[in-house]
């Protein structure tokens, strides 16, 4: 592949090129040439990037692609196309399908399956077998085989001892843990966040208490282990606080937020939308305000699509016998851009797309330098992005996003030597 990009903006700041408007030229994958205006011939397919932003490629650290046993709703081709047109080069997936990724063998076939893709897809190891969060996987033998991290995805290990254990385990490689924090004791049969807005529609709440419990646990088990827990997903203003006060301490705690969770209050169940139905469960405004500070100040580390996709027939039922989640791989940049894009930058986008997410799992970080792998996503933080549902290349569609208005928009994505342009 060679491609040249006209009068990009390059926003990567271990880059000697940061903030520079320049050409880009790759080939054969690899970034051979930077410079103010550089000569090409009709070999090389050029891309226009006046008024774009270009930076290392963006990373997901929670997806769902469904995939083996739920391929109906996702599979890891149809995923990672979504996750192309969303801007991501790479993602980590759950382990929650049938079979659980709980031992060698499934990570080697989620490996297997994605190798030659555009997208690099890295398996996340169950922490205990079936995702159950009874006995422990075979958390050093999945690491050997590939996996990236571990998690049980969106159940929680209610069990102090087992967490304690895999903590324990994936110190002796550096290994980072999953935590969902939800005490299911606390917030068993919920369907929505606990408060005003559940009153009034007559639904089970689910406390902010149920993830603030958990919170606590694991940053004594971080502590008390000295390894590393990540918090895939929080979405309370109490959080934040505790995870703030963590990582002043010097306990080896990061979290991440969805970008659905910045964007939207509890407020949009007001329809009963199941599409809005979610785990953690869509918060106040106070929670988006608390959630977006942490974001700003570093105590909140990335931000993930939490992309959960389910068929119709889990969706399309009565409110309360509807499954949690929503697909969001496409929508997640613009969701974020259109809530906090204005108070942390482009570069605060970036480091949370794309930075810290590897830093956390202990990949390569890509960088727009001469001579490095072109591992790029191209972007606009200005123009309106309409997710239009003939454009959907998720395989379900459980959004309550089609024909929205947002700012920010995915150009391109360019990685393993193979260029996608993002058709709108």
């Amino acid at each position: 592949m060679n491609l040249l990009l006209r009068s990009a903006t390059i926003i990567d700041s271990t880059s000697p090129y940061h903030l520079k408007q320049i050409d880009i030229l790759i080939k054969n994958g690899i970034i051979d040439l930077i410079d103010k205006k550089i000569s090409s011939d009709s070999k090389v397919r050029e891309m226009d990037c006046k008024g774009l932003l270009v930076s290392p490629g963006w990373f997901d650290m929670y997806a769902c692609f469904c995939d083996p046993g739920y391929e109906y709703k996702e599979d890891i081709n149809s995923g990672s196309l979504a996750a192309a047109a969303g801007g991501f080069t790479g993602v980590a997936v759950l382990p929650d399908t049938i079979p659980a990724l709980h031992s060698k063998s499934e990570i080697e076939y989620v490996l297997n399956k994605a190798k030659g893709n555009l997208i690099d897809v890295y398996p996340i190891g169950a922490i205990t077998r079936k995702c159950e969060g009874q006995e422990l996987a075979e958390i050093y033998d999945m690491h050997h085989a590939g996996a990236i991290a571990f998690s049980d995805a969106g159940n929680p290990v209610s069990d102090s001892g087992v967490m304690m254990r895999a903590l324990q385990y994936a110190k002796l490689f550096n290994g980072v843990i999953f935590s969902h924090p939800d005490d299911v004791n606390v917030s068993h049969g919920g369907t929505m966040n606990e408060g005003v807005t559940s009153t009034n529609l007559g639904l089970k709440g689910i406390p902010s208490l149920a993830e603030e419990l958990m919170v606590v646990r694991d940053i004594y088990l971080a502590e008390y282990t000295q390894s590393r827990v990540h918090f895939s997903m929080i979405s309370t203003a109490r959080s934040v606080e505790l995870i703030r006060a963590a990582k002043k301490k010097g306990v080896n705690v990061t979290c991440g937020v969805s970008s659905i969770h910045l964007m939207f209050s509890d407020n949009e169940l007001n329809e009963f939308d199941s599409n809005f139905k979610l785990n953690p469960p869509l918060r106040t405004k106070d929670d988006i305000a608390a959630l977006k500070a942490g974001l700003k100040d570093g105590t909140i580390d990335v931000i993930i699509s939490a992309h959960t996709p389910q068929n119709a027939e889990l969706k399309e039922v009565e409110f309360d016998y509807a499954d949690f989640g929503a697909i969001n791989l496409q929508t997640s940049f613009a969701l974020a851009n259109s809530s906090v894009g204005k108070n942390i930058g482009a570069e605060g986008l970036v480091e949370k797309f794309s930075v810290n997410p590897r830093k956390i799992l202990g990949i390569k970080i890509p960088s727009v330098n001469i001579g490095h792998e072109a591992n790029l996503t191209v972007f606009s933080m200005e123009d309106e992005f309409i997710f239009a549902q003939e454009k959907n290349y998720s395989k379900s569609n459980n959004t309550s996003l089609f024909g929205k208005k947002f700012s920010g928009s995915v150009k391109a994505v360019i990685n393993n030597n193979q260029f996608s342009e993002v058709k709108k």
